[in-house]
Parts: structure tokens; sequence; C-alpha cells
């Protein structure tokens, strides 16, 4: 159970434009995760406008992007995150041996050398904040400007959802009746 309440009224005028913007941008409902985030809208919409534009309007391969979002999931022990990302990455074309293989890639051979640069950047960005040489010029022959662009917001943006879900107990979609 959440540590605090979601909002009852999605449909209250604080924040019914804003749910039904979320709606429109996700799928037709508002997650748990937006459901917690519109107890503050000002969050909520600056939050919604990130995430959009990392998972939608940014030319990183969604193979990289899924990819990076499981690992920091594992990462952080937050299974939300990583249980309702499962159907984007296998969408992107992750196989479900990479995905039952990402929290141990360092010892599978289901990664490629592009693969795992992706994975020990993330690894580093989460689990030591700072990023070595090394690791950053396994990225350099892979990825323009732009790409490492996106892909370091993308591991910072999620690590960011990772820590709000968990710090606040938000419930698995299952848990609760979806408005």
């Amino acid at each position: 159970m959440a540590y605090i309440p979601y909002p009852e009224d999605l449909n209250h005028p604080d924040i019914r434009d804003l749910a039904n913007q979320i709606k429109a941008e996700r799928g037709g409902r508002v997650n748990n995760l937006y459901r917690m985030l519109l107890n503050s809208p000002p969050i909520a919409s600056g939050w919604l406008h990130l995430l959009t534009a990392i998972r939608q309007q940014s030319i990183l391969s969604g193979k990289y992007r899924e990819m990076t979002i499981l690992r920091i999931a594992l990462v952080n022990r937050a299974d939300f995150e990583f249980t309702a990302h499962v159907p984007f990455a296998l969408k992107e074309g992750m196989s479900q041996l990479q995905i039952d293989q990402v929290n141990d890639w360092k010892n599978s051979l289901e990664f490629s050398e592009v693969e795992q640069a992706v994975l020990a950047y993330s690894d580093a960005m989460t689990l030591e904040v700072q990023v070595s040489t090394e690791i950053f010029d396994r990225l350099r022959p892979h990825f323009n400007t732009r790409e490492i662009t996106e892909l370091t917001a993308t591991i910072a943006s999620y690590n960011m959802v990772s820590r709000f879900l968990s710090a606040l107990n938000v419930d698995h979609q299952e848990a609760l009746k979806l408005v």
C-alpha cells in the first residue's frame, strides 16, 4: 500500500485537464505513478513532459532505452518499474532471455558489445554517479552526441522514476482498480 493517498477524484478541476493529458499520452489511462504525481500538479506536468520526450521524442533506439530502464529498475529494486517495462522491452526487440539475464549481464553471452556499453554506462550512472573515461569511451563508437545525451537523460530520469516509486511504495497496477 502506498505511503500517501492517491487523489480520489481525477475529475477535480485542479487536475482534470492534466489527468486527461496523461490519459491521452499514456494509453488512455492514468497509471499509479501518475496518479501519485497528481498530488502535485506542477510536478506531474513537468514529469509528463520530460518522460514523454524521453519515451516518444528521442532518436535513441527503444531497445537501448528499455534495456537501461530494466537494468535501473533491478539495481534500484523497483519491481513496479521492471514489471511495467517488460512488455515495452519485448516490443522494442529485447529477447526474453536478455530480460531474464539483464540482472547478470556481465556474465551473459546474450548482450552485444554496444548493449554491454549501454549497461555498463547505466550501472556507472546508477551505482557510482560518476562515469569513468573508460566506460564512457565504450559508448563513443556507437552513438552520436544526441543519442548519448538522450541515453544519459534516460538513465538519470529512470533513476528518478524508480526512486520515486520505491520511496512512496507506489502500488503495482494490479493492486488497485484503475481509473
